[in-house]
């Protein structure tokens, strides 16, 4: 493709090269001081307007006199054309084909607002007919239309002729009108004889007319090409009064006058021009111009086309060109040697000035081709997002679209890490070794929403630096779709280890604690933490990555917004999953921190339950999670839809992240707690899980003392030499033992206190 492209930027040089500048003769359209153009329509001889500017001599009592005056109405914006003498405006005249395109009325039948019966004009005394470029059209439901035409006997009596026809069937349901399609349904059409003058359109009986609308008819002549072209929709005739006709004429019948009076024509055109039989005239191959005028057709300078003869040299000639070749054995060899080299200079010359033009060339569509998609792509948006001086964006890197090509191995489908609703992730390596993320966005009909939150996305996490979100390294702008370059993040999404059994990173109760607070954490400093508050809008399972250490990193900012403070955010659309969605925002459209704490609690019920936000096995009334969850709640069945592998944890800690559940899910957006409050009661939560533990732990040590005698020194920290059992189902490892002090500082502990009772310590 290059190659050939190259090819064509040398040809074109080629010819600019070698081409010579010529200053051709006018060519004649009207007779000299005879308007040429009636608004943007050419009138070229025979036609004209005014006295002395037609073709006049036709014979006595006809109307051939001034058949081809024309009239321009210059009242009119644009200004109008009409045949003298008659009601047909003229659309365009053609020389070359000998034809002209007039308006011509359509025939009605029985359609309101139309008039009925109006008939094409009668060309018979005019040097004109219809030409066969047109077609009898009807446009009717179930009906025939025919063209007829009066003729006489001999002995002067008239009779009516039928010239043709068609039948349409009526189809209501048929769209080929739609189409531009005229094939018997609805719409039919058939040919007309030669040298039609005149006709008359008639229609015959109506078959399966059930509607008044339906017995509309219509019937015209048209011209095929404009009928059928692309810019024509047949189906809106209906509503028009006139079609284009095309018609032809012949200059057979007049003694032709001249532009300087001479009456003998083909002395003045002596073979520059062709007549055929219908009397119409065109310049000899070789000629071009007016056939009508005297010297109109004007010889054809072969020679001014660039290297037409190649090596060789072009002598003019009327009509036509001649080459001539100089003889190789006729030069000196000094001659031939300075050709040839001059030659061969020339040509390197115009070898190298074409690829450096290509060079040039190319070098320019690129750039402009990027600054193209730089603006379709929000270069301009994010420009001016940046320029208020808030945001962070030292970290973040252009890169170019060769450098993330090679990355992703040219988008090979074989790198696709996941697909969403805001662009595909392909996974990369750059040329530094990283492994990255590249996100392609997906631009739809309307593309410009898709841009907007994909310059978002960059603003967003360009605030953003926190370990559980995840982190964006840069960006692309310069390729027809947008793309954004993530940190690589290993192991998912954290929707898989819910909904999907692995063995290398099974949900236990302490991993779901730790994965919830990590994300609570995140969204804690997006609301509380960021420069302007942020708020994600689309929490879910499916955008919490997880990295090789299996930490919960936040992802997906295609929706988030950034508000003051003291701004709520009011929104057009609604953005956000189903399932997760706030019912609040759904009805209210206005978007706040606790939407976000909404979306955080259908999170918690799924990991609880192990079940997906929305499910079409449970009832209609429970299909949403978040209603499912509630209902269990409130019936006191919590355990019984909890996921079996949260049940190794304590009861009281589930209860405690199950009631935060619950409230995060409140239908008063007001009565849930704000994320901040989420993540410190998770803490709180993990902290006396891990208390318990320890405490449990060391009690255990403790128990070893039962069976060691209990000295006065309990300040003084002894140690056991070997095992020892309580009633045979307690046993201990050789470790240190607690002092009475450090027994004394859990005593504000209930699951202490009740170890104490063991033994009767009663004072310091």
């Amino acid at each position: 493709m290059v190659r050939s492209q190259f090819q064509l930027q040398v040809l074109h040089l080629i010819w600019l090269g070698g081409a010579i500048l010529a200053v051709a003769s006018p060519l004649y359209i009207a007779k000299p001081n005879c308007q040429s153009y009636c608004g943007s329509i050419a009138i070229p001889y025979p036609f004209g307007i005014g006295v002395g500017c037609y073709l006049t001599g036709g014979p006595t009592g006809t109307f051939y006199d001034d058949s081809f005056q024309v009239v321009c109405y210059n009242s009119t914006s644009p200004p109008r054309l009409f045949l003298s003498n008659t009601s047909l405006e003229v659309l365009e005249i053609s020389i070359d084909e000998g034809t002209l395109q007039v308006r011509s009325p359509i025939t009605f039948s029985n359609c309101s607002n139309k008039p009925s019966h109006r008939q094409a004009p009668n060309l018979e005394r005019y040097p004109f007919w219809y030409s066969q470029k047109n077609k009898f059209t009807s446009m009717s439901c179930g009906g025939v239309a025919l063209m007829t035409a009066e003729s006489e006997y001999s002995d002067g009596s008239k009779f009516k002729t039928t010239l043709g026809g068609c039948l349409s069937i009526c189809d209501s349901s048929s769209d080929m009108l739609k189409n531009n399609s005229c094939g018997g349904i609805n719409c039919c059409q058939t040919t007309i004889p030669q040298f039609l003058h005149n006709f008359n359109a008639s229609f015959g009986a109506v078959v399966d007319a059930d509607s008044d609308e339906m017995k509309c008819k219509s019937a015209f002549l048209v011209d095929q090409d404009w009928f059928t072209s692309e810019s024509t929709n047949i189906s809106s005739i209906i509503d028009m009064n006139f079609v284009p006709v095309v018609l032809e004429w012949s200059v057979s019948p007049y003694s032709y006058i001249d532009i300087y009076g001479s009456t003998n024509w083909t002395d003045y055109h002596n073979s520059t021009y062709m007549s055929d039989d219908e009397g119409q005239r065109f310049c000899s191959k070789g000629f071009q111009g007016n056939p009508y005028l005297i010297s109109g057709c004007q010889d054809i300078n072969e020679c001014e086309k660039p290297y037409i003869c190649g090596i060789g040299s072009c002598i003019n000639q009327r009509g036509g060109f001649e080459c001539q070749f100089l003889d190789p054995q006729s030069l000196h060899p000094v001659k031939v040697g300075i050709i040839v080299t001059s030659t061969a200079i020339a040509l390197l010359f115009i070898l190298v000035g074409g690829w450096w033009s290509y060079k040039v060339i190319k070098k320019r569509k690129s750039i402009q081709r990027k600054q193209k998609f730089f603006k379709q792509n929000g270069g301009l948006l994010l420009e001016q997002q940046l320029s208020y001086g808030e945001f962070n964006v030292e970290r973040i890197k252009v890169f170019n679209s060769q450098e993330l090509e090679k990355a992703t191995d040219h988008f090979n489908v074989d790198r696709i890490l996941g697909q969403g609703g805001q662009g595909t992730v392909y996974k990369g390596m750059l040329e530094d070794g990283r492994i990255v993320a590249v996100k392609k966005s997906k631009i739809i009909d309307g593309g410009d929403l898709e841009v907007r939150q994909f310059i978002n996305e960059i603003v967003i996490l360009s605030q953003i630096i926190h370990r559980n979100v995840v982190k964006l390294l840069g960006c692309c702008l310069e390729t027809e779709v947008p793309l954004l370059v993530y940190e690589f993040i290993a192991h998912g999404t954290l929707s898989e280890y819910i909904h999907q059994q692995n063995e290398e990173f099974p949900l236990t109760w302490e991993m779901t604690l730790r994965v919830a607070i990590e994300v609570a954490g995140a969204l804690s400093y997006l609301h509380s933490a960021a420069v302007f508050p942020i708020y994600h809008r689309d929490i879910k399972s499916s955008n919490i990555l997880l990295d090789d250490k299996y930490r919960a990193k936040v992802a997906d900012f295609g929706t988030s917004r950034s508000v003051s403070i003291d701004q709520t955010h009011l929104t057009t659309l609604v953005h956000g999953t189903f399932g997760y969605l706030d019912p609040e925002y759904f009805q209210s459209s206005q978007f706040t921190d606790k939407s976000d704490v909404y979306s955080f609690g259908v999170v918690l019920a799924e990991l609880l339950t192990g079940e997906k936000p929305v499910s079409l096995t449970r009832p209609q009334e429970r299909r949403s999670l978040a209603t499912y969850f509630l209902l269990s709640m409130e019936q006191n069945r919590l355990f019984d839809i909890l996921d079996v592998r949260v049940m190794d944890g304590g009861k009281d800690e589930i209860l405690k992240v199950a009631n935060l559940a619950k409230r995060c899910l409140n239908l008063n957006g007001k009565k849930r707690p704000t994320m901040k409050e989420v993540a410190s009661e998770l803490e709180g939560i993990q902290l006396s899980v891990k208390t318990s533990n320890h405490v449990r732990q060391n009690l255990t040590n403790v128990a070893c003392v039962q069976h060691q005698e209990i000295t006065e020194a309990w300040d003084v920290v002894s140690t056991s030499t070997g095992s020892c059992t309580d009633g045979g189902s307690l046993s201990c490892n050789p470790q240190p033992l607690l002092t009475f002090k450090t027994l004394r500082a859990y005593t504000h502990l209930p699951h202490v206190r009740g170890h104490m009772r063991m033994w009767s310590v009663v004072s310091y």
